[in-house]
């Protein structure tokens, strides 16, 4: 596995491959965890040479704490890697891909961000955004794989690479969920084992949609609210009913499979996000 340092240094790298190979990529922060690890081996399934970069991202953090304390394992990390056959890494410090004082750029997705984390999370998506498009024209890859547990931030990409007017393809994939249904999320590691049990009632209320979608948007809502209520140590922040190619909320149903429920709760005063499509 080759590791790099530099944008320079990787783009010599792939520049000896000319245009007969194939290319994945895995934008990470670091942290990684079996999802993480479900990316990089779709992409070595559909792809000749697999990606990945761990950088913690500074300008999609709109509270400096926030970004002091994000978890650094990066030996964990590259040891993962190896065991899961990533053919590359680009580690990068930050003033290799961002000039001194430079911030993010300012993007218009239209609906796209004005709901679920775009309005709980203020600049997060134009910070997400600006790394993402400087990653995509560092690497140029075939395709590029992001988890659907994100599943707004899934859709800004797309939005993103056809702006970009990019060549690469934006590939969703499903979400990794541990036993309990709780999604693998970097931020799991803040919860014990008794609040990760507990977190399951995340995944419950969205199954219960999944399987009970006839009795409609305002009941099933009113179901997780519900839920929610009788479970003390949990804070729910919003529950919403979106369609996929707005990710405005939805009265009724849009189609099959384009739709989906979102879901974000405070435990122990860990934020969770997960989601499910209908």
């Amino acid at each position: 596995m080759f590791i790099f340092k530099s944008k320079e240094e990787l783009q010599k790298h792939l520049a000896a491959f000319g245009n007969e190979k194939t290319i994945g990529f895995t934008p990470t922060m670091g942290a990684l965890h079996l999802g993480h690890m479900h990316l990089i081996e779709q992409s070595n399934l559909k792809c000749d040479i697999s990606i990945c970069s761990i950088f913690v991202n500074p300008t999609q953090f709109n509270n400096p704490n926030d970004l002091a304390k994000y978890p650094n394992t990066l030996t964990t990390d590259l040891e993962m890697l190896v065991k899961v056959k990533c053919d590359i890494v680009y580690n990068p410090p930050v003033n290799d891909l961002y000039a001194k004082g430079e911030t993010a750029k300012s993007y218009d997705f239209g609906s796209l961000t004005t709901g679920l984390e775009g309005k709980f999370r203020p600049g997060h998506f134009n910070g997400m955004a600006t790394i993402i498009e400087k990653l995509l024209n560092i690497i140029k890859p075939t395709i590029a794989f992001f988890g659907q547990k994100d599943l707004q931030q899934l859709y800004i990409v797309k939005d993103l690479a056809e702006q970009m007017q990019s060549n690469t393809l934006i590939e969703g994939v499903e979400t990794v969920r541990g036993k309990s249904g709780l999604a693998k999320s970097s931020r799991n590691k803040l919860l014990s084992e008794s609040a990760k049990k507990e977190a399951s009632l995340i995944y419950n209320c969205l199954n219960y949609c999944k399987n009970n979608k006839e009795d409609g948007v305002n009941k099933l809502k009113l179901y997780i609210q519900q839920e929610f209520l009788k479970h003390g140590n949990f804070t729910l922040e919003y529950a919403e009913f979106v369609a996929l190619n707005t990710m405005l909320p939805i009265n009724d149903w849009e189609g099959v499979n384009k739709n989906a429920v979102c879901i974000s709760a405070y435990h122990s005063g860990v934020r969770l996000i997960d989601n499910i499509i209908l």
